[in-house]
């Protein structure tokens, strides 16, 4: 199946101080949510995500639960950016390169238990962690670097690149780290209005979910056009799903739904 990508920018004391800390300490919780004024739904989606993360063993893989509800807790704070299907955890499997730009999450939490990829291994986990510094070098080899700019620009093609530039400027701008995760948010490019998000989807980027939505309108189009139907015949009767998740996956993706909101 496809990947719905997000970026998060969000700097490692906070990782600490929204997620870790979080986990075991209710108080600090009530203070962080006063202090951004967060609305009580997406302050109860916070506490839901914190007891899920709380009740997590050590065997269990670190990028498809700590670093997944990290990047959901982020969503809750600030602003997140998001592509389709562009992951820097692809691009790193393509030119290794890139990977000198990430950190481990072994040297950003010492000591953690839970085995970790560092990296897109499937739907529904984090990615990679890109820290300050490395956003900052990231975006000097972008405008300085011929290979690196060529290389970025044909990976995030069809305009996902104005995105994740994007995501690294706001980083830059703000000294924070970014992380990667995916179907944090699932745009629904039929209807965006009716996108799922696992954290507040009033805080990712419209760019590229409306980018999404461009292309997978031009593709109904073309369809149309192939078939000779009257514009607008598909779109306006087809139901957007991800059909391919195997059953496992759905499983577990429905139970934290139900964790999450309760049904």
């Amino acid at each position: 199946m496809g990947f719905d990508i997000s970026y998060h920018p969000i700097k490692e004391e906070e990782i600490q101080e929204w997620y870790f800390r979080a986990l075991d300490n209710q108080s600090h919780v009530e203070k962080l949510i006063a202090e951004s004024g967060m609305q009580d739904f997406y302050a109860d989606k916070y506490k839901n995500t914190l007891s899920i993360g709380k009740e997590t063993p050590d065997t269990e893989v670190f990028d498809k639960t700590h670093g997944f509800y990290i990047a959901i807790v982020q969503g809750f704070f600030r602003k997140y950016f998001y592509t389709r299907g562009s992951a820097f955890s692809f691009l790193m499997e393509q030119f290794p390169l890139f990977k000198d730009y990430t950190k481990s999450w072994q040297e950003i939490i010492p000591g953690i238990k839970n085995p970790a990829n560092n990296k897109i291994t499937e739907n529904y986990c984090s990615g990679v962690y890109i820290p300050a510094d490395e956003v900052v070098k990231l975006l000097r080899g972008y405008m300085g670097s011929k290979n690196i700019n060529e290389i970025l620009t044909e990976f995030y093609s069809h305009q996902r690149l104005s995105v994740f530039i994007n995501a690294l400027k706001f980083a830059e701008e703000n000294n924070m780290g970014l992380l990667e995760a995916t179907e944090v948010v699932e745009p629904n490019p039929l209807d965006l209005n009716n996108s799922k998000s696992y954290s507040n989807l009033f805080n990712c980027d419209t760019e590229g979910a409306l980018l999404y939505q461009e292309t997978a309108m031009e593709q109904i189009r073309e369809i149309e056009r192939q078939n000779n139907l009257p514009e607008g015949e598909i779109s306006k009767n087809a139901e957007y799903t991800k059909t391919d998740v195997n059953e496992t996956e759905q499983k577990e993706k429905k139970g934290f739904w139900k964790k999450l909101f309760g049904k």
